[in-house]
């Protein structure tokens, strides 16, 4: 990154840097996720006490359901229209990549990202194809949570939405699409960190997400944070999807990587689909 772009940013870093030290400044939506996590937190909480906080959502109630009577989580074919039976089929990590993803939906919605909602919603389609993939290939490789794999995959790109989110405020970024580019690739993952730390989410979802878009050599998957790498290189990790290309993942070795790999999204691609169409509007 350039010294003039470096200058650029500064000024909404700074900000962004005392919002992350104090107590962040969520927008409304991520609330109820908020709620919904904390309650999730007690290792002992009962079913009855998730489905009386998830009730008072009816956007998460909606989709758990529609989760619940999908083919990945309804192998038996019988239809529920109980929000606590759903939440008995599908898990609790479950809720809680729903309750998020239902956040990030509704701020994919405010007048605050509208300037930015071609890149946002390109984001959010890209976010959606890893959390699928992520689920397929952990439950290929048999070592890690199909579900805290499709979590990982559906919040790594936190850190763009949160930008996008805050650039709306500068006026050197509406105008200026190269300039909002460089902010975003050059510092979501850091910032996407920092959130997911203050939402608390799991160290290893952390973990994962950090340096996510950053070229390594794994010979075989064998933690999360291997399988959102595949992931997310499978889904168009050199930001192809934003109609970028920096050139990081032009090598044989990300060549080889995806490769590998290619087989799944053939063989799983009614699975990846499903999940897509679950978890989006």
């Amino acid at each position: 990154m350039t010294d003039a772009h470096n200058a650029i940013h500064f000024r909404i870093l700074e900000d962004i840097a005392k919002d992350l030290s104090d107590d962040v400044n969520f927008p409304t939506y991520l609330d109820a996720s908020l709620t919904i996590r904390n309650v999730l937190k007690d290792p002992l909480v009962s079913v009855d006490k998730v489905a009386q906080v998830v009730t008072v959502e009816p956007l998460v109630s909606a989709k758990l359901l529609r989760l619940a009577n999908s083919v990945t989580y309804n192998r038996s074919g019988k239809a529920i229209a109980d929000v606590r039976q759903a939440i008995q089929r599908v898990g609790f990590e479950t809720v809680r990549t729903t309750s998020l993803s239902v956040a990030m939906e509704q701020m994919l919605r405010s007048k605050n990202l509208a300037p930015f909602d071609d890149i946002a919603r390109l984001t959010w389609e890209h976010s959606l194809q890893v959390a699928a993939i992520a689920r397929v290939l952990a439950r290929r490789i048999g070592r890690i949570n199909p579900e805290d794999a499709m979590l990982a995959g559906m919040v790594h790109d936190i850190g763009v939405f949160y930008l996008l989110y805050r650039a709306a405020e500068y006026p050197e970024y509406k105008n200026n699409r190269e300039d909002l580019i460089s902010l975003v690739i050059g510092w979501h993952e850091s910032i996407g960190e920092s959130l997911l730390a203050a939402l608390g989410l799991p160290e290893q979802i952390i973990t994962a997400v950090r340096e996510h878009d950053q070229l390594k050599h794994v010979t075989t998957p064998c933690s999360l944070a291997d399988v959102l790498y595949f992931s997310n290189l499978l889904a168009g990790g050199n930001y192809e999807w934003l109609g970028h290309d920096n050139g990081i993942y032009n090598t044989e070795e990300a060549a080889a990587d995806r490769a590998r790999y290619a087989d799944l999204l053939e063989e799983a691609w009614d699975d990846i689909r499903e999940i897509q169409a679950a978890l989006a509007n």
